[in-house]
């Protein structure tokens, strides 16, 4: 097994023995760092970085020139063809025919994934909105396997912004894979968003307990424990005493404490006035002198603003300097296995999906109600199709397959309907039984009402009442 000719968009495209496959060899890419044989001679890689960037950008380009390859580059929107109405489609298309390989950030949640549909050539995602950044996953879990030796079973607090914090939205499912467990320490109004949480659980297995801190016995805690994420694997279970067995699990210590910035550039104007009252909680010496953090790793993505005091920079745990360095062979090593002018042998996953999901693509109207995603930011670009992964029928619940954010949608019909006479071409609240009935090949989505209308089907009886009772509560 090769992979060559892969893209990475999300931490799904890799199973847990492809990531393996990367480490490995960013092992021995490591040890002779300056002195590689040019694999990559020939080869040129596209640098896109449309949002600011500069360990994730920089690290990419000298990867490339380590192994020998060329760049190319295009740092802002406004002065690509992009600014000019052009879709992301197209500028994929004709980069594909300059490069050989494309590396993007943009502003859009799944930009990365068009991206990859139409290059043609290899893609990494350098981080797309607030929705996922995996090579930046990647290297923080090579620099947790390298000082722990393993992943599986480890004790991982996320810290900090877990809602707009793509680098946590990415480690968050691939630690599930690798089976470890997390902490969640958001600061308020910052938790981890639900369509995440409901992947985790759904997909990866495990069980989350949540956490009232009004019942923490122990007042004097200073980190703000919000769920624990017990991977399938593990021995403990909180199903039975969960304030007990969440003080015998921090009681044990932490493995490694994961801090992010506020994300302020993706704040909504509520959030940014709640920032400007609310103190960011700190991470600092007198935070590490908690048991639980002993022999804790201290980990950053970078940059920091005021979340990690610099007090910590010498401390012998303090390991973001590090991440940042160990960029750069872990990114060598992806480049060079999706260019397929390296390989080494795959290990056997880990790791199996629980669960896979119908794709709903008709086009019935329906939209990604999250307005960062690439499908609503090009809207008026015909060539791109919504598309939904159907991930419940108890309440019918779609998930975006390019941002993955989830929502419930309104009404449903068929496209079978009875006798094929009009008259009988009617519309159904989605959180009826029809939502079950209707076959899956036949299955028509609506976000409302007018839309259902607009498509030539009339309400049944139970939306009628509905509606009835609705316009009477309005008047």
């Amino acid at each position: 097994m090769t992979l060559a000719g892969r893209s990475l968009t999300t931490v799904d495209d890799f199973t847990t023995g492809e990531m393996e496959a990367v480490f490995s060899l960013a092992d021995q890419l490591a040890v002779a760092l300056h002195q590689q044989d040019d694999p990559c001679r020939g080869k040129i890689m596209a640098s896109l970085f449309f949002e600011p960037s500069t360990r994730t950008r920089l690290s990419f380009e000298t990867a490339m020139h380590r192994l020998g390859g060329d760049v190319i580059s295009a740092v802002d929107i406004g002065a690509t063809s992009l600014a000019k109405g052009e879709s992301i489609a197209d500028m994929a298309r004709v980069i594909g025919s300059y490069a050989d390989i494309v590396v993007i950030r943009h502003p859009w949640e799944g930009a990365a994934r068009v991206v990859a549909d139409y290059a043609g050539i290899p893609v990494i995602n350098a981080g797309d909105g607030g929705h996922q950044h995996p090579t930046q996953t990647l290297l923080d879990l090579y620099t947790i396997r390298m000082e722990r030796k393993t992943i599986k079973g480890l004790k991982i607090a996320l810290w900090g912004d877990l809602k707009y914090g793509r680098t946590i939205h990415s480690l968050i499912f691939a630690l599930a894979k690798f089976g470890a467990n997390i902490l969640f320490c958001p600061s308020p109004g910052l938790e981890v968003p639900e369509h995440i949480i409901e992947k985790l659980i759904t997909e990866y297995g495990g069980e989350l307990e949540r956490y009232d801190s009004a019942k923490d016995k122990n007042k004097d805690r200073h980190f703000p424990l919000n769920a624990i994420y017990i991977t399938p694997d593990s021995p403990h279970q909180l199903a039975m005493m969960p304030d007990v067995n969440i003080e015998v699990e921090l009681k044990a210590g932490v493995d490694a404490l994961y801090v992010t910035r506020p994300q302020k550039e993706r704040f909504t104007a509520a959030e940014r006035e709640d920032s400007a009252r609310q103190k960011y909680a700190v991470v600092d010496k007198a935070l590490l002198k908690d048991n639980a953090f002993k022999k804790t790793l201290v980990m950053h993505p970078l940059p920091r603003v005021d979340e990690l005091a610099y007090e910590l920079d010498t401390d012998p745990r303090s390991m973001y300097f590090k991440q940042a360095a160990l960029g750069v062979p872990v990114r060598m090593a992806l480049i060079a296995l999706l260019l397929g002018v390296r390989e080494v042998s795959i290990p056997e996953d880990t790791f199996v999906p629980k669960v896979s999901y119908p794709v709903y693509n008709r086009d019935s109207g329906i939209r990604c109600p999250n307005t960062r995603c690439v499908s609503v930011q090009e809207t008026e670009i015909k060539y791109l199709r919504s598309g939904f992964k159907i991930v419940d029928h108890n309440p019918l619940t779609l998930r975006c397959i390019y941002c993955e954010h989830g929502f419930e949608p309104e009404y449903v019909a068929s496209t079978d309907w009875h006798e094929g006479k009009l008259a009988s071409r009617r519309y159904h609240r989605a959180d009826s039984h029809w939502t079950t009935k209707i076959k899956p090949e036949n299955l028509l989505i609506f976000a409302s009402a007018d839309q259902a209308e607009a498509h030539g089907f009339r309400p049944d009886h139970a939306v009628v009442q509905t509606q009835t009772k609705s316009g009477k509560a309005e008047a």
